[in-house]
């Protein structure tokens, strides 16, 4: 890239220093409360409100939509289940992009000159950041979005922070019905950002169409035992931060990076996976990064690839929530929860075995569970 083309490309996006929540409606603003006061209570909304504000492209409602659909309250989940089952429709029609990377990559602020070169050509672009939580008081700082100024300020961009909150894989307990959500308010990419914590991503490739990995340059061996299981989901690789002195370092990084892979399997099949480099300071190489994504789209998509995924990623989603569902019902199993203590006090003092102590309870959770007999239907006896 010509430095004349690099240096137009960094005023994109680069509107005045302001608030980062400035995009964000008067109503949703109140909700947050000011100057210690408590937050405006406001009025309740019918499932029917909600889509409809959604549909019509209220930020204020699709952000008020997304905390219902977060919500662990009980109140909220069969208004969040009306709400998606009515979108359903509507959904479907975004370019879904997972990035992920090890912590210091530089994805927020990649993100960002990605999200601003995706809005200057037209896009309308939903950015979903995890912010992780603490493992002593579960609480998250979510400053994603203040990371991302210059995008949160553009009319066609909304970005999303959402706490981990303790949930496998750098993705937030919602994600997906989130990404939903913003499908169905307009949004064509939605970009989701992953917390950056290791080969438990896993779970970020399962709900995405494109998996792009940003890499250090210079990282040097040590983290090949973090990055080797990442690198087999990956459909791109970026070596971020190639300038300035880092850029013999990026270059060294990407053909090492382009070694490894001639012994991984593609993660996407008739796809091949591009080792590529970019500084998100300077503007290289993003504009590289969307002909690269767009090329895949026009490629797997006519074959019906990304279909095929989608439908997989649907079923295994299917299977999560079964499991979430059971697990939750064992936790709230009232004989279960009389029985614990004992249980752990012997597993404790070394007269239970963990397996046997786990087939107790689960023999308490199936007593308590009322058994159904089928009666066999009528049929003419014959002799």
């Amino acid at each position: 890239m010509t430095q004349a083309l690099m240096l137009a490309f960094v005023p994109l996006c680069l509107a005045p220093p302001g608030n980062a929540f400035s995009n964000m409606s008067a109503t949703e603003q109140n909700s947050t409360g000011r100057g210690g006061q408590p937050p405006l209570r406001l009025p309740a909304r019918t499932a029917d409100d909600y889509v409809a504000g959604i549909l019509a492209g209220d930020r204020s409602t699709l952000a008020r939509a997304i905390t219902v659909i977060e919500s662990q309250a009980a109140r909220h989940e069969t208004q969040a289940q009306e709400i998606l089952q009515k979108l359903l429709p509507r959904t479907g029609n975004a370019k879904r992009i997972g990035i992920t990377g090890v912590p210091g990559v530089g994805k927020s602020t990649f993100i960002e000159v990605f999200g601003c070169h995706l809005v200057q050509l037209g896009h309308q672009v939903a950015v979903l950041t995890i912010d992780p939580s603490s493992s002593r008081t579960g609480g998250s700082i979510l400053g994603d979005k203040t990371r991302m100024e210059r995008l949160s300020l553009e009319p066609h961009a909304f970005i999303r922070p959402s706490p981990a909150g303790g949930q496998p894989g750098g993705v937030a307990r919602r994600t997906r019905e989130t990404m939903l959500l913003c499908e169905a308010a307009g949004f064509d990419v939605v970009i989701v950002e992953s917390v950056g914590v290791g080969q438990g991503e896993i779970a970020l490739r399962s709900m995405v169409d494109f998996y792009l990995l940003l890499q250090l340059p210079g990282a040097g061996d040590e983290l090949q035992g973090i990055k080797k299981g990442i690198i087999e989901l990956a459909d791109m690789i970026l070596i971020n931060k190639a300038d300035g002195n880092g850029r013999l370092s990026a270059e060294q990084a990407r053909l090492e990076q382009e070694t490894a892979l001639h012994y991984t399997q593609p993660s996407t099949s008739a796809w091949k996976t591009e080792v590529g480099l970019c500084s998100a300071q300077t503007g290289e190489g993003i504009p590289r990064v969307w002909e690269r994504i767009e090329f895949f789209y026009q490629q797997l998509e006519p074959k019906g690839l990304i279909a095929a995924r989608r439908r997989r990623q649907l079923l295994d989603w299917l299977g999560q929530s079964v499991q979430d569902g059971l697990r939750k019902r064992f936790d709230q199993n009232p004989r279960v929860q009389a029985e614990l203590p004992a249980v752990q006090d012997a597993v404790l003092r070394g007269e239970l075995t963990v397996a046997g102590a786990t087939q107790s309870l689960l023999a308490a959770e199936a007593a308590s569970t009322p058994q159904t007999t089928k009666e066999s239907p009528p049929y003419d006896q014959k002799d």
